[in-house]
């Protein structure tokens, strides 16, 4: 396949909380197009096989691939860890998860080799973020923890107040103590916690955005392969925005915008039944 850098980036995730994924990438790259699937239909892919995650990873990937993507950007940490091999191997584009530009990161701000990482139960039993930290840095000290209350609390917009922050106390008290200087943001929804979550920890821990990370990591590749989009000019007014679901949009919509940071104007709901 011809890859031509005018082409969106595509990005999927099994519901809303790639859409953090996705406001980095827009903030990073402001010139470039971008197409957002959110399989919302078979969420949450945490508590599935790894080998059912693959299957709906690839069928998410070729509906993006037959739109035109230039790169595809797993914005899910189930898919980046059970199913991203898979994707490289099949797809003709650059293929990019959330996981390895966040261990990337947090072993370059690490001071003392103490990091920490906190996502969702499927994320930390798949041991993703372990293995890929110790192939960086075998001497780093990984300490993991799932915060499963997280999620809710983020869509449901309980991200300020005394709920999130005793909800944040009681999993992450732990951290300092064990010698954690760095804490990676192992999961899409806990970006909307990050204010909770540094008062928790403290200034001395450095908070990885995996969100962040992965829309350095894409600015990278897609200039080392020359695929950037050009400046458009004034008169063309912002880049395009698609968004698709796989389920009814409106909660998609109403409660994305907390995600996104903006207003999703619609999604559109598409089939991928097999």
């Amino acid at each position: 396949m011809r890859q031509d850098s005018h082409g969106p980036i595509g990005v999927f995730d099994s519901g809303i909380g790639g859409l953090t994924v996705l406001k980095a990438l827009m903030a990073r790259l402001p010139h470039e197009r971008t197409l957002y699937l959110g399989d919302t239909a078979r969420v949450p892919y945490g508590t599935k096989s790894g080998e059912v995650v693959t299957r709906y990873s690839l069928k998410n990937a070729e509906f993006l691939l037959e739109r035109g993507i230039k790169l595809l950007v797993v914005a899910c940490n189930t898919a980046s860890a059970a199913a991203l091999p898979a994707l490289q191997a099949a797809l003709p584009v650059p293929v990019l998860g959330v996981i390895e530009p966040g261990a990337r990161t947090a072993l370059q701000r690490t001071r003392g080799g103490g990091v920490g990482v906190i996502g969702t139960p499927g994320t930390v039993r798949s041991g993703a973020y372990q293995r890929a930290l110790e192939a960086g840095d075998p001497k780093v000290a990984v300490k993991a923890m799932a915060c499963p209350l997280f999620v809710p609390l983020a869509e449901e917009g309980w991200t300020t107040g005394d709920v999130p922050l005793l909800v944040a106390r009681e999993y992450l008290a732990g951290f300092a103590r064990d010698g954690v200087d760095t804490l990676v943001l192992g999961c899409t929804h806990y970006p909307l916690l990050k204010g909770v979550i540094a008062e928790v920890v403290g200034p001395h821990v450095s908070l990885v955005d995996s969100a962040e990370a992965t829309a350095e990591a894409v600015a990278r590749l897609l200039e080392e392969k020359g695929l950037l989009a050009p400046p458009a000019p004034v008169s063309a007014g912002a880049p395009e925005h698609a968004f698709f679901v796989t389920d009814v949009p409106e909660r998609f919509v109403e409660v994305g915008a907390r995600f996104l940071g903006r207003p999703i104007p619609s999604a559109e709901q598409v089939d991928l039944r097999f």
